[in-house]
């Protein structure tokens, strides 16, 4: 390709609504095009790396033993019900007739398991599809990290029984674990929620980068690591002595932990913290130990809601709740839940459930009871880990993937079975595997770049070769540039030929800002010695090489 030919023009200025690295580098490169907040087209520099991506995809899979498909983007609403409700798009056909664009597929799948899978003959199964898929974000960000438009790679595997499902995700793991390698990429793979799809033993894939909207938690000492809505440390015991008996104290004032802890000089380890939800539209009392914060989708996951959100002030007046001096003491008619710090220590001080009061010496479950105990607090870092007592750490990342092991939800809601040896029925064991390649591309340019611009891995660079002529009137630049174009073609490597009529300073800085991992340059200077300049993208300083010599060393370096 001739950049002179290239409907795409790199930019001199950084966007000003582009809000991370990749974000800028691929509009300035002339990879990414905005038409709406989170709609993107691919350029053709763009789209070349994505099917590459895409290809190496297809390849991992395909050797997994996975069957390529492709399902409709367009379907019927009652297919849904209310998951993911507030996130998808919908809309009415001429019949009047509810639809949704697909944000994900368990379900078209699902109901393809259901008509084609008869026996457990036609079992295991591994289908996927990369295909688009559509989110109504918020809060689009990030250019291709957070759009409402992008590529998926989703797989789904079907197995007769847990033991079966255990080899596919097996299988479809490492299969992630080659892709990221061929794309030149360094993942971290962490524990994680499943989210709105369901599951159990979830994974995700995070490439860590500061600009990354997830946060991890890992131990630097084992290989603990996970997703910080997932993450869970060691709570200390706090030393209390004995219980003691219940007193009464004032609190002219006091509201905050901060607050109340200090006016009793106990520190906020030694308190008990009373946060108010509305979960399906249920008032939900949680309590949890004062030095720690709620980890909302713990709780969640706890109450088995779709919709959760803190209770405002009049909610919370409304049930009965003095905001600043609550606790679950003497409470009746209200679901409790609390998290296990609850019981990490004793004579803690809670609400006195009056106005300006306090109680001390609250000790669990002596003085009040909940619904249900369980972890439900948000792991940070400094805190202990949960496997090796270590000190934990946190960092920043891009999630890429995110496997899990669907089990029979969707089987048996859709009716997917199958029949085993003795002619019984059973639900289909499902497992679940989605990774972006939309993403991924975004990703890379996040993780490979400098200050001059995008540092392409090989396996996914848009082309192999930044080929840059310095002609000078009188000199043979242009004849041999054109010629070693039509050699490097025919060599089968991937050439960008900057044939236009610019100063060397404009091609070099486009040259680093589109990032092919090897420039060419040809000058007079360097047909002196009949030879090229070649620098690769990731050192400072170039070679010289032979005419004669570019090509063999050109294909042993790709």
């Amino acid at each position: 390709m001739r950049v002179s030919k290239l409907v795409s023009k790199t930019l001199r200025e950084v966007p000003a609504d582009a809000d991370n690295i990749s974000h800028r580098l691929m509009v300035r490169a002339g990879l990414i095009h905005q038409l709406v907040a989170g709609v993107y087209s691919y350029l053709p520099l763009g789209w070349r790396s994505l099917r590459k991506i895409e290809n190496i995809i297809r390849n991992e899979m395909d050797k997994a033993g996975g069957q390529e498909i492709n399902m409709p983007v367009l379907h019927p609403a009652e297919l849904w019900g209310d998951r993911m409700s507030d996130i998808r798009f919908t809309l009415f056909d001429r019949r009047e007739r509810k639809l949704t664009l697909g944000p994900t597929h368990e379900e078209v799948v699902t109901s393809l398991a259901a008509r084609y899978v008869r026996s457990y003959r036609d079992l295991p199964l591994n289908l996927y599809q990369i295909q688009v898929k559509f989110r109504d974000e918020p809060r689009p960000r990030g250019g291709l990290i957070r759009a409402r438009e992008f590529s998926m790679k989703d797989a789904y595997t079907f197995d007769v029984d847990e033991a079966g499902l255990d080899v596919a995700y097996d299988k479809v793991f490492q299969a992630y674990q080659n892709i990221f390698t061929r794309c030149g990429l360094d993942v971290m793979v962490v524990e994680a929620d499943s989210g709105a799809i369901g599951g159990k033993d979830s994974r995700e894939f995070i490439l860590t980068t500061p600009a990354g909207e997830d946060e991890v938690i890992f131990c630097p000492a084992c290989d603990y690591a996970a997703n910080a809505e997932k993450a869970s440390s060691v709570k200390e015991k706090i030393d209390g002595g004995k219980p003691l008996p219940l007193e009464t104290v004032a609190t002219p004032g006091m509201k905050s932990i901060e607050e109340v802890a200090g006016f009793l000089k106990v520190p906020p380890s030694r308190t008990l913290k009373a946060v108010f939800y509305i979960a399906d539209g249920t008032f939900v009392f949680g309590v949890i130990r004062g030095d720690l914060t709620v980890n909302e989708t713990k709780l969640r996951n706890q109450l088995h809601c779709a919709d959760l959100r803190l209770a405002t002030e009049e909610e919370v007046i409304a049930a009965g709740i003095v905001p600043g001096s609550a606790s679950a003491v003497g409470l009746k008619g209200i679901r409790v839940i609390a998290d296990d710090s609850v019981s990490s220590g004793v004579n803690f001080v809670a609400g006195g459930n009056k106005p300006d009061t306090h109680l001390k010496n609250v000790n669990y479950p002596r003085d009040f009871k909940v619904d249900i105990v369980a972890d439900i607090a948000r792991a940070v870092a400094g805190e202990k880990c949960i496997k090796c007592g270590g000190k934990l750490s946190s960092t920043r990342g891009i999630e890429v993937a995110h496997i899990f092991k669907l089990g029979t939800i969707y089987s048996t809601k859709l009716g997917a079975n199958f029949l085993d040896e003795k002619g019984e029925s059973h639900p289909i064991v499902m497992g679940c595997y989605g990774l972006g390649p939309s993403r991924l591309l975004a990703a890379a340019v996040e993780q490979h770049n400098d200050d001059k611009g995008i540092i392409w891995p090989v396996s996914i660079a848009p082309y192999h070769v930044y080929l840059c002529p310095l002609p000078r009137e009188g000199s043979k630049v242009t004849e041999v540039a054109e010629k070693l174009y039509q050699d490097l073609q025919a060599a089968g490597i991937e050439v960008l030929f900057d044939d236009r009529a610019e100063s060397p300073g404009v091609k070099f800085n486009d040259a680093d800002l589109i990032g092919l991992p090897f420039r060419i340059t040809v000058s007079p200077r360097t047909l002196e010695k009949d030879a090229v300049e070649l620098k690769k993208r990731t050192e400072k300083d170039p070679q010289i090489v032979p005419l004669s010599e570019i090509i063999s060393k050109l294909k042993a370096l790709i």
